[in-house]
């Protein structure tokens, strides 16, 4: 769209595009949301890089400040994982940290106005790049799916093979309604992941889209840069809440989702 005169719908639509690509050559295999992919894996390895510095120097006395806050951060997510999950599994602490601080760094993207980085990204060539990942419904998904196999994972080794299917066909309603425990189990299962997903995604899409929107407001004219700017700080300032409550959501549903696998009905 580049050398186009933008208007407020075109602008809109035009940031929360995503850079594609195709993968299998001629009748492509699967279409990649390139910027999705990227930016996930560099707040990831931000992340991990930033955990990395806290422990490099870390003390068993006076602890830095960075040290200090980390620790904090750590013993936060660990207390919520111990008191929801109800197992022995040593895997819950490590995926809680994960899911939170990871969605934590892609959710703050969306405190970059988005022509802060979809401008200097055009000068190289780069026309699309939808910045926030869990605003684009295919990485929410793909999370949700990776905790929907940690469900299944969990309740295979409380269970057993035998007893997890004895269960789904058994329970809620008993051995003679097997076909209506099948159909309810089914549902119960495949929904979670879904729910999971698309509370994350829609509250993510749902606020880019409102910046954008204060972000046009800001072209026009003085008025409309007084307004889009106190709009603009009460939404962010409204976000700063936003963003860590929604990673602390996902995070405490899929514990809750891995501790109610293990449970016996």
């Amino acid at each position: 769209m580049a050398g186009e005169a933008l208007t407020p719908t075109t602008y809109i639509q035009h940031h929360l595009k995503n850079l594609t690509a195709q993968v299998g050559g001629e009748g492509p295999f699967w279409t990649i949301n390139v910027d999705t992919f990227v930016t996930a894996v560099l707040m990831g390895l931000l992340i991990v890089f930033a955990f990395w510095l806290a422990t490099r120097k870390a003390t068993a006395g006076v602890p830095g400040k960075w040290q200090a806050f980390v620790e904090i951060m750590l013993e936060f997510v660990d207390k919520q994982a111990r008191d929801t999950y109800h197992g022995t599994s040593k895997l819950v602490t490590p995926i809680a940290i994960t899911i939170f601080f990871w969605i934590l760094m892609m959710n703050l993207l969306k405190m970059i106005p988005a022509d802060f980085i979809a401008k200097p990204l055009e000068l190289m060539g780069v026309h699309y790049w939808k910045p926030v990942p869990t605003a684009d419904v295919n990485a929410t998904l793909g999370m949700s799916i990776s905790v929907f196999f940690l469900m299944i994972v969990f309740a295979l080794r409380s269970k057993g093979l035998g007893g997890f299917t004895h269960e789904f066909l058994t329970a809620p309603f008993g051995k003679w309604m097997m076909p209506f425990n099948l159909i309810l189990n089914i549902v119960e299962w495949v929904s979670k992941p879904i729910s999971l997903a698309m509370r994350l995604f829609g509250n993510m899409f749902g606020g880019e889209i409102v910046f954008l929107l204060i972000w046009v407001l800001g072209g026009a004219g003085i008025l409309g840069m007084l307004g889009g700017a106190t709009f603009g700080l009460g939404w962010m300032l409204f976000h700063l809440l936003v963003i860590p409550l929604q990673a602390f959501i996902f995070m405490m549903l899929s514990i809750v989702y891995l501790s109610l696998s293990e449970d016996s009905h």
